[in-house]
């Protein structure tokens, strides 16, 4: 008898002929994501196995797997002999520890057999196998419709026996989308914006504008803590910090006060595209909602995008605060982005921005205004670092 943690995947299934390409990738990121723990990881008939996970590794094994993009559920399994007496045996194992919690409990047996060979198809392992299970416990009863425990048995190369599914975080596997660059702040939008995109299949990197001294030390760990945690999910993440205050102080000294935030995302766009181009990214992510402040009314969006080339993905366009929010506790960023350190976003902040800004008139307020010089210093002078799921955490 073997420990197994069964892997499924479903959207993957409708891939085509491309279809090894996305089953691959998904095994090296499962990998990844077990960096540490001693296992083997490969694909039998549209399943993915992992074994040889150490007992006091397995409940981690699990946890981390439940974070990986492209997989469905994931079932800790019992792996047997496909003898008749063993499965029966294996499935009273596993019944036992149910029965001892609520002995009144409802089951059903839910059967498939890959192996076409063994004596029994899969409705008459469903039958007497139930049949077994209600001989060695009697006070129990069936519920084909809404059992609380679903007893499973797959018969492929060997007999898997199992009586859990756990829900996983489904999506595409990272890397089969290309790579985007998320700006982030140290807010909660944008991190949720990320693992969206993330789930999708995209790589990440990201890009982080700071304006010290005004913004402080913490705030940039809050930022590399928050790409940490997204990367739990998405893997590794590129984050690259750009100083940023000498260009949003000669932009508060000479341009038009109400224009001022509208031209301060502009130039973080467009140094966003330059960082993303060398770094083999292919479009932007941004946290923006429609309307959740001025910088994000439809002309303002609009204006933003002037800037730049590059395709602009706004997962969180239809959301409002409170769905965002929701999915930031889920993820495990909230806690992290409430943390009381400003970013450069909310410093400076005009009294009256302009909320329909033309953009004839903000290219002009721009074009009146030399930034190529601190533009490329911003850049020259820009951090780079790769931050891994396991990384120490900074606040």
């Amino acid at each position: 008898m073997e420990r197994v943690i069964l892997v499924r995947y479903t959207e993957i299934h409708l891939k085509g002929l491309n279809r090894p390409f996305f089953e691959q990738k998904l095994i090296e990121n499962i990998r990844i994501s077990l960096r540490g723990i001693s296992c083997k990881v490969e694909r039998k008939q549209g399943r993915i196995y992992v074994t040889g996970v150490a007992e006091d590794r397995f409940d981690e094994a699990i946890d981390r797997l439940k974070h990986v993009f492209g997989v469905y559920s994931i079932s800790p399994a019992l792996a047997v002999e496909k003898d008749w007496n063993c499965v029966c045996e294996t499935a009273f194992s596993l019944m036992e520890k149910q029965v001892a919690e609520d002995p009144g409990l409802s089951f059903k047996v839910f059967a498939r057999r890959s192996d076409k060979n063994y004596f029994m198809n899969s409705d008459q392992i469903n039958r007497e196998l139930g049949h077994e299970v209600l001989e060695r416990f009697p006070s129990v009863h069936v519920d084909i419709h809404k059992p609380k425990v679903s007893l499973c048995v797959e018969i492929r190369e060997k007999a898997y026996v199992y009586a859990e599914e756990i829900p996983c975080a489904k999506g595409m596997p990272v890397g089969t989308a290309g790579r985007a660059m998320l700006l982030i702040s140290g807010g909660i939008d944008s991190p949720v914006a990320g693992y969206m995109m993330a789930k999708r299949g995209l790589f990440l990197s990201a890009v982080h504008f700071y304006s010290y001294p005004y913004t402080s030390e913490r705030a940039r760990d809050k930022v590399v803590e928050l790409a940490r945690l997204v990367s739990a999910y998405s893997g590794p993440i590129r984050l690259h910090l750009v100083p940023f205050t000498d260009i949003q102080m000669l932009i508060y000294d000479a341009c038009p006060e109400k224009e001022t935030t509208v031209i301060m995302r502009r130039l973080m766009m467009e140094i966003a595209e330059r960082i993303a181009v060398s770094d083999g990214a292919k479009a932007l992510i941004t946290g923006e909602a429609l309307g959740q402040v001025a910088s994000q009314t439809l002309e303002s969006l609009c204006v933003t995008d002037d800037a730049v080339s590059m395709p602009v993905f706004r997962p969180l366009i239809g959301f409002d605060k409170d769905d965002i929010m929701d999915y930031a506790r889920r993820i495990g960023t909230y806690e992290t982005s409430i943390l009381p350190y400003e970013d450069c976003c909310t410093v400076f902040v005009p009294k009256h921005p302009v909320t329909r800004p033309v953009v004839e008139d903000i290219r002009a307020s721009e074009a009146a205004v030399d930034f190529s010089e601190l533009i490329e210093k911003a850049i020259e002078n820009t951090e780079h670092i790769v931050v891994h799921p396991g990384d120490a955490k900074l606040i």
